[in-house]
């Protein structure tokens, strides 16, 4: 029995995971391992000396506060846009479905210089939006429309191709039977998608808080106000302090996988549920 299953493993196996673990230990792991040893050179009182600045506490607020508030829109927005996608056929799709992908396309300075000049107080929408006191550029509102943007795709992609899987028939069953549309997304639709719901929304969050080159231009880096984390550990690079954004990065790297561990624990949570409903 050992030697037929064996057998049916397909040929180069032990060669493939060599390769793969080999290039995900040079490419993704020897990095941390490295972060992790400079922080420990220059000591945990100083690695906590860093990190509890109150110039670092206030952009990791920032940074997850608007994170969070990006990620839980387009949930909401992401899943209407999938839904739009898969069960309806419009005049213009295509180009709905390839605007989905274009954060993707697009260097992510490109997005950030698109929004600044679209939402800065003399830009296309900045300059009707400035007579009713709202500003939207080099505020943490800017920072949250630069997020969504694009952290969009994650959710999108995620929960499309479930609900192309998922048959149109239980929704129209629920609705004969005097389902509420609200009770039929809550008890039919939810249900199903709700791991891969979780899964890009887990992507979605790692995303924003990371994000750079789109959030620059239109943060302003303004102490306290709108500079978010990674505009501290660029700015620490500038002035030469690798340990402090070794520090700032790692705790970041901290943050992101605490957050990414609770999400993949409910997905897990959720999948299992659903596997014991068939």
């Amino acid at each position: 029995m050992l030697l037929l299953k064996r057998r049916t493993v397909l040929p180069g196996f032990r060669l493939s995971l060599g390769i793969s673990i080999f290039t995900l230990s040079l490419l993704v792991l020897l990095p941390f391992v490295m972060l992790v040893l400079t922080v420990t050179d220059m000591g945990w009182q100083n690695f906590a000396g860093i990190i509890t600045e109150p110039r670092t506490l206030s952009a990791v607020w920032l940074t997850l506060r608007i994170s969070f508030y990006a990620t839980f829109t387009n949930a909401v927005f992401g899943t209407l846009v999938a839904w739009i996608l898969v069960r309806y056929n419009f005049w213009g799709k295509g180009v709905v479905n390839a605007l989905v992908d274009l954060p993707f396309a697009l260097p992510t300075a490109v997005t950030g210089v698109a929004l600044a000049a679209l939402y800065a107080p003399n830009g296309w929408l900045g300059k009707w939006l400035a007579p009713f006191g709202i500003k939207v550029a080099f505020t943490p509102l800017g920072i949250w429309i630069a997020l969504v943007v694009v952290s969009l795709p994650f959710i999108v992609r995620a929960v499309q191709p479930v609900l192309e899987e998922l048959s149109s028939e239980y929704e129209e069953a629920a609705a004969t039977l005097g389902a509420p549309r609200l009770t039929v997304v809550r008890r039919v639709m939810l249900p199903e998608i709700m791991p891969a719901l979780v899964m890009g929304a887990g992507m979605a969050f790692a995303r924003a808080t990371g994000e750079y080159g789109s959030v620059i231009f239109i943060a302003g880096n303004i102490p306290f106000k709108s500079e978010i984390l990674p505009l501290i550990i660029a700015g620490k690079f500038e002035l030469f302090d690798i340990q402090g954004a070794s520090a700032v990065a790692l705790f970041m790297l901290l943050i992101s996988f605490a957050v990414l561990f609770s999400l993949n624990l409910w997905q897990w949570h959720l999948s299992r549920r659903a596997q014991g409903r068939y």
